[in-house]
């Protein structure tokens, strides 16, 4: 589905198909709402935290507890992570601007789930730039790089309805969070149809705790 469909059928609204599905597009302005951001920033963040964790459990396993190594392996971790901070923020805004600054969406709801899909236009961009990120931390060593990388080249998500633990209204946000236990979608809604949206996903959900 090629963005003419949405130009000629519904740009802002959710629209019923012939198929019985809901759909609509959203576009979410990657200069003003940084949750993607913070969200790349949390994948790198536990990816590096979870390699120094395994490193330093294994030096204690091997040589014992040493504070004053420790010290020094706890201030390595904050200067890289540092670092991770000003890299990952410079290659958001440098990929926001590629898209032209906005994420564009469109999504896909039934009695049975909901599909978060970005445009055929931008999924495009958007495997090319996580193919380069994913080759340019293999060529530096960089685990963090690599699993950006290989986080931005997944352009779609489906949530199945059955499978779902928590949702979660985000209304100034416009957001609402659709989570199952390993996996985190991530669902817009315009301010006239968030209420319409909601409601259904929580009607839908019959495991919520």
């Amino acid at each position: 589905m090629d963005n003419k469909y949405w130009d000629s059928v519904a740009t802002e609204r959710v629209a019923l198909c012939d198929d019985g599905k809901y759909r609509w597009r959203y576009d979410v302005n990657l200069f003003k709402d940084l949750d993607i951001y913070w969200l790349i920033w949390k994948v790198m963040f536990f990816s590096l935290a979870a390699i120094f964790a395994i490193g330093i459990i294994s030096d204690i396993v091997r040589w014992g507890f040493d504070s004053v190594t420790n010290l020094k392996n706890y201030r390595v971790f904050l200067y890289i992570t540092l670092g991770m901070t000003v890299i990952s923020a410079l290659s958001y805004f440098i990929y926001a601007a590629i898209m032209g600054k906005y994420y564009c969406i469109v999504f896909e709801m039934d009695e049975h789930g909901v599909n978060h899909r970005q445009t055929d236009v931008q999924a495009k961009k958007a495997k090319k730039i996580a193919a380069a990120t994913t080759l340019a931390g293999a060529a530096s060593g960089s685990l963090s790089t690599m699993s950006a990388g290989l986080g931005a080249s997944r352009t779609e998500m489906y949530t199945e309805f059955s499978k779902v633990k928590k949702v979660k209204p985000y209304r100034r946000k416009k957001l609402i969070k659709v989570n199952e236990i390993l996996n985190h979608n991530r669902v817009y809604a315009h301010p006239e149809d968030f209420e319409f949206v909601y409601n259904f996903i929580v009607s839908h959900c019959e495991n919520l705790k």
